[in-house]
């Protein structure tokens, strides 16, 4: 366990590579030039694992509400997500109203995105099988039942650990960065 993950700590696993034809190393630099000049990061994703309104968000206050971070944690991996580079021109809290995405963020070939501050490298360890979905219709699931095949990422409680016949799943993780609020929101072009 360290200060990030242990008992009663929400985080949201991530995967994360390639995405949009840019290199790992690219983004990462790109988010924290973006932290640095306007104060947050805006870091997309797909897919509805973390759908940003029935998931990320309801996560997300409900530990603001318990004066608790959520880090978003990340495991490099080798990725072959080679979308168009589009930007993001606009981003929404609900999906209903929408603004201008500041001019020095730039989100690229994404539904949706977390909004975070403080990205930094961080080796560390989460076993997977010692956290719970924490929303949606998976809730309580364990983590290392859930973040398999196509779930390459999740809204996660760390639990304490329990006696069971469940093999640990222990993944590396690389990268992480403390969410903002609105958490997460919808991106679309124009």
């Amino acid at each position: 366990m360290s200060e990030i993950i242990k008992p009663g700590a929400g985080v949201i696993f991530m995967k994360v590579g390639t995405h949009a034809k840019e290199g790992l190393a690219a983004i990462i630099a790109r988010k924290r030039k973006e932290i640095e000049d306007e104060g947050i990061a805006m870091w997309g994703y797909g897919g509805n694992t973390c759908h940003p309104s029935s998931m990320v968000q309801p996560f997300a206050r409900d530990f603001a509400d318990r004066q608790q971070p959520i880090h978003l944690v990340m495991q490099r991996m080798n990725s072959r997500h080679y979308a168009e580079q589009v930007r993001a021109r606009q981003y929404s809290v609900d999906g209903v109203s929408w603004k201008l995405v500041p001019p020095g963020i730039n989100v690229l070939g994404s539904r949706f995105a977390l909004v975070i501050k403080n990205l930094r490298e961080h080796e560390d360890t989460l076993d997977l099988s010692r956290t719970r979905v924490a929303v949606g219709r998976n809730q309580g699931r364990l983590g290392s039942r859930y973040v398999q095949g196509q779930a390459d990422k999740a809204c996660l409680e760390v639990v304490e650990p329990e006696l069971s016949n469940q093999p640990q799943k222990a993944v590396p993780i690389n990268l992480v960065a403390v969410l903002e609020e609105p958490y997460a929101v919808f991106l679309r072009e124009d």
